[in-house]
């Protein structure tokens, strides 16, 4: 049965982009403003570490339970809510007379931030494609790039770092309103009662097929794994009835793509965090083209999920998720050579510009590997787990750079690139994650399922095989 992809609502995408941009925004603003919150604030370098902490902490707990809640209070309550919450969070950034509210503040912005980031990559799973999937992500990196230009402005206008946080701040504001404004608009349709593995696809369900999801016929498929994600994704329920949450926990493909999300995200924050230092100190390079070439690497990463987005869509998530994991370690490899500056400096763009769709891809393919009924969950703590990934390992290869050589972070992230292969092709191999079906001739007026599970369509039954 062939389908066609149903164009996402503009207004929705248009918010949702624009959300994604929010998100990124903090992250560009503490590097720059570091410094004077320092001086301002009269505290030591390393109490930056206490502000990290403290938002990891809210992010990885915010993104966690909106993955198990999403299906409870609705993602335009989850999105408006959160997004309120950052927002009064970073104007008391601007406020903040002493290093204890500042670090209660990055509490709450870690905890609107983890479910904003969380609420919407489940609700773009199941309703955008490869495409529009890679570019919400680019927009991410987009707001990180605009983040340091702000305060970098801000600064040399000769303002307070304050007026950084509050302009930002607003601009959270009148997004939080914008969702507020839509909350009802983002509701997302349940699979039909009655929508079996062996009848005809809804127009709601063939357009979550076409965007990355799993069809009921599939759905039931990998029913041979877990019987519950058979009952609860197609097989005569609907999808809107929640599992116990031991299903999902239970589930091995659900902690093998978590891992993967927090090696993912170790590489790409540990990369543009220590690639400075390694231009500067390790390759010679000067401090002010050692900024461009860090900057040049995240740009590799915006550019790579407009471009890869587009061929995502054109040849199937698994093909460039495969190429894009091995281009990631022909990259640290360049990184680790050594040489001249400039070939690290391609290893850093071929990184970035690799790198770039992994995070959107893998997380469009939660529902193929662990089932719809699981995916706002597995999504949830594939997130928690990309805070996790972002905050301890770079920090680790900080350790190791102090205590050996900064020209030990091409080799670190070669060794994070292969793991991370190979965690995926075994997820993508085990034989519980999904098992092919074998197809049965069609019968003409629709099909039926057979006796042992396998269904019967009016059209040719795809093989189902975990990430494939």
């Amino acid at each position: 049965m062939s389908t066609t992809p149903v164009r996402p609502r503009a207004s929705l995408l248009l918010l949702a982009y624009l959300a994604f941009v929010s998100l990124g925004l903090p992250d560009g603003l503490l590097g720059v403003a570091w410094p004077s919150v320092r001086g301002d604030l009269d505290v030591p370098t390393e109490a930056v570490g206490l502000v990290l902490t403290a938002g990891t902490v809210g992010y990885l707990a915010s993104s966690v339970l909106a993955g198990f809640t999403l299906a409870r209070i609705g993602v335009g309550a989850l999105l408006a809510g959160s997004t309120v919450l950052a927002s009064l969070a970073l104007t008391g950034y601007s406020l903040s007379p002493v290093l204890a509210v500042l670090v209660g503040c990055a509490l709450l912005l870690g905890l609107g931030s983890g479910a904003v980031d969380s609420g919407l990559n489940a609700y773009a799973a199941g309703a955008f494609g490869p495409r529009h999937m890679n570019w919400l992500h680019a927009f991410f990196g987009l707001g990180v790039a605009i983040g340091p230009l702000i305060m970098t402005g801000v600064l040399s206008a000769g303002l307070a770092w304050r007026w950084g946080y509050g302009i930002v701040a607003a601009a959270q504001l009148a997004l939080a309103v914008a969702f507020v404004l839509t909350v009802r608009a983002w509701h997302r349709e349940p699979v039909p009662t009655g929508a079996t593995a062996g009848g005809p696809l809804p127009p709601e369900a063939a357009a979550t097929a076409s965007a990355g999801g799993p069809t009921p016929t599939e759905a039931a498929a990998v029913g041979t794994a877990s019987a519950e994600v058979a009952e609860a994704a197609g097989a005569g329920t609907s999808a809107a009835v929640p599992l116990p949450v031991g299903a999902t926990l239970r589930l091995p493909a659900v902690w093998t793509g978590t891992l993967a999300f927090a090696l993912y995200v170790a590489i790409e924050v540990s990369a543009g965090l220590w690639a400075f230092l390694l231009l500067t100190e390790g390759r010679g390079v000067s401090a002010a083209v050692a900024g461009g070439c860090v900057s040049a690497y995240w740009g590799s990463l915006f550019v790579g999920r407009v471009v890869q987005g587009v061929v995502a869509e054109r040849l199937g998530a698994t093909q460039v998720l495969r190429a894009s994991l091995a281009g990631m370690a022909v990259g640290a490899a360049l990184i680790a050579v050594p040489g001249p500056a400039a070939l690290a400096v391609l290893g850093l763009v071929v990184v970035g510009f690799a790198a770039a769709p992994v995070f959107p891809l893998l997380t469009l393919t939660t529902a193929e590997r662990v089932g719809a009924a699981h995916a706002d969950r597995a999504i949830g703590l594939q997130i928690g787990a990309s805070g996790i990934g972002a905050a301890l390992v770079p920090g680790g290869l900080g350790v190791l750079i102090g205590n050996t050589s900064v020209q030990v972070l091409g080799s670190a992230l070669l060794v994070l690139s292969l793991a991370l292969i190979a965690l995926y092709e075994w997820g993508a191999r085990r034989p519980t994650a999904g098992r092919p079906v074998p197809t049965v001739p069609a019968q003409p007026g629709g099909g039926s399922a057979q006796p042992g599970g396998v269904a019967q369509t009016s059209g040719p039954v795809r093989p189902v095989v975990d990430g494939r």
